[in-house]
């Protein structure tokens, strides 16, 4: 079987689409019984603290509220994903948006508030 390097790895993940990205991340699940999403998410704020320069921090959905339109079109603007990836992530929650400033995570979380969404900075 042939290995792949983290560079040859990341470069094919790029080229995916965001459905196929979420069919491989449940694929991971069911082949190694782990939640890789979970583990990346987990990683982000270790990896913060690490930095001396400025933070970045990921917004992540925890929950879409009762008006889940509004939040669909909430991630739809920020992210530019097709309807079909913003309903998705509105369904599932998650990462919205990674690497971000906490300026523009506190703008972004103020959107989503209005929305009626439960985000948290992370």
């Amino acid at each position: 079987m042939a290995k792949f390097t983290k560079e040859e790895f990341i470069s094919g993940l790029k080229e995916m689409s965001m459905l196929e990205v979420l069919a491989l991340v449940d694929a991971m699940k069911e082949e190694f019984g782990v939640d890789p999403s979970s583990v990346a998410v987990a990683a982000a704020p270790a990896a913060a603290e690490e930095e001396t320069g400025p933070v970045k921090v990921s917004l992540v959905l925890t929950a879409a509220g009762a008006n889940k339109i509004a939040v669909i079109k909430v991630i739809r603007e920020i992210t530019g994903l097709g309807l079909k990836e913003a309903k998705d992530i509105a369904d599932a929650g998650g990462a919205v948006k990674e690497n971000i400033s906490k300026e523009e995570a506190e703008e972004l979380k103020a959107k989503f508030d209005e929305a009626g969404a439960t985000v948290e900075v992370k």
